[in-house]
């Protein structure tokens, strides 16, 4: 089902996503410089008025005394003008921060599509329940051993380099909004993410948890009813190559998408915000370098040196992730490089989906890394035992979360008000996110890649 968009093509798609990097960067820095300056000073002193107005409003213990509400009237006039001058800045580069939103659409507007009609494909062509549930076994048995690996190593070097302790900041207020939403787990909450109340409602929401979960029904459905089925596989084989088709059109903006958002991301924050929080960037960074060295070796462990010819494939597709901050934006790009590899098709169609669910390597070590980096930052100890819950936790909630920006934030945010480490503290990330993004998103499709990779293996040899 791979494309038919030749190797010298895909270099070249390659070599423009690069340029287009560092052009949006040289630009970025550009404008931080000189147009938006005055923007970030307007939003630097807007902030500080908030914060002084926020502390004369707290310095009241009783809600009646006189200039409480003054001292409410002035916070929140305060707010407000905060609220203007960073909507005045961002709407200066809207303009770039359009061309990678307009990108991210189009790619959304053919994940859901591609991940239900090429699972039901995979599924079905599987034959039936038993080699679904062999193949899906083996599949879970990697994912499960990938993110143990994730999660357990950042906690081993969030406790060895200690982040929070060494960065110095500010704590913010407690009672601060994040901006993010948070999501506490409830196996309530878990059961009714898994299992779609309607397909069309999973569908349009991009809900790749729920999407697998009826793909598999809907698969071994089709396997079992005989000729008719085989008439549905190429029916849905035949709309997964269309929307590959679209998919490969779609790709050609990821060089201007690229562009924008770095542009957008470099102007808005500034060389600065690499200062500020170099220690904590590198020392992430320098943990996912790990984390890539360990999935390659053991994906060299059943596979042997054919390994590097994998990360050679996956090059654009990581590429892109990283640029784009989202791994469903290199899904498709993924898959077709997976099958020039050599993984089946059925096979490609059936461990990538779940992967997206199962197993987003790079944003479960940047759960564990920043969950402790908060909570020692605010000089809270966490005991191994309860180090190891959180771990658990985090294992069970980051299943089914989005491939998109942000997305593990939400869970984070939801894993602090279970151990009492006050959410506010999300906002001494809030800044550097983007950046940790790129990183993470580039390591759940390397860790996606080496398990499809593994399993092929697996089933060529059983």
């Amino acid at each position: 089902m791979a494309t038919s968009v030749s190797p010298s093509k895909s270099n070249r798609l390659t070599l423009y996503i690069l340029i287009a990097l560092a052009a949006g960067i040289a630009l970025g820095f550009v404008l931080n410089t000189t147009v938006i300056r005055p923007y970030n000073d307007r939003v630097a002193i807007a902030e500080t008025l908030a914060a002084s107005a926020r502390t004369s409003m707290e310095s009241f213990g009783d809600t009646a005394a006189a200039g409480y509400r003054e001292s409410v009237a002035g916070y929140v006039a305060a707010s407000k003008g905060l609220k203007a001058a960073v909507d005045e800045r961002d709407s200066k580069l809207e303009p770039f921060s359009l061309l990678a939103d307009i990108f991210l659409r189009l790619i959304k507007m053919v994940i859901a599509p591609l991940v239900f009609s090429t699972l039901v494909v995979g599924v079905a062509k599987l034959g039936d329940v038993k080699s679904v549930g062999r193949i899906g076994a083996k599949t879970l048995l990697w994912f499960l051993a990938a993110s143990l690996l994730s999660l357990v190593l950042g906690m081993m070097l969030v406790n060895f380099f200690k982040p929070g302790m060494h960065m110095n900041l500010p704590l913010p207020d407690v009672h601060a909004a994040t901006g993010i939403e948070k999501s506490a787990f409830t196996l309530k909450n878990f059961i009714y993410h898994v299992f779609p109340a309607s397909v069309f409602e999973a569908l349009a929401h991009n809900e790749i948890l729920q999407i697998v979960v009826f793909s598999l029904f809907f698969g071994v459905a089709t396997a079992s009813i005989g000729e008719k089925g085989h008439l549905v596989v190429q029916a849905f084989d035949a709309i997964s190559q269309v929307i590959l088709k679209v998919t490969s059109a779609v790709m050609r903006l990821a060089p201007l998408a690229v562009f924008g958002a770095m542009t957008a991301v470099i102007a808005k924050q500034g060389p600065g915000i690499l200062k500020t929080y170099s220690l904590f960037i590198g020392e992430f960074y320098g943990g996912l370098a790990l984390l890539w060295i360990c999935l390659i070796a053991a994906g060299g462990l059943f596979i042997g040196k054919r390994v590097f010819k994998l990360v050679r494939h996956i090059r654009e597709p990581a590429t892109l992730a990283f640029s784009t901050s989202s791994s469903e934006a290199a899904f498709p790009k993924t898959m077709v490089e997976l099958e020039r590899f050599g993984c089946p098709n059925r096979i490609v169609s059936f461990v990538l989906p779940l992967g997206y669910s199962f197993n987003l390597d790079g944003s479960m070590m940047y759960m564990t890394f920043a969950s402790l980096f908060i909570a020692q930052s605010y000089g809270i100890h966490l005991d191994l035992a309860t180090q190891v819950s959180m771990l658990l936790v985090l294992m069970l909630t980051s299943k089914g979360i989005a491939g998109v920006p942000r997305a593990s934030l939400v869970v984070i945010a939801g894993t602090l008000a279970g151990f009492n480490i006050p959410e506010a503290g999300i906002a001494l990330l809030l800044g550097i996110d983007p950046l940790l993004d790129m990183g993470r998103s580039a390591t759940n499709v390397l860790g996606n890649s080496v398990a499809t990779a593994v399993v092929s293996n697996w089933e060529e040899k059983s």
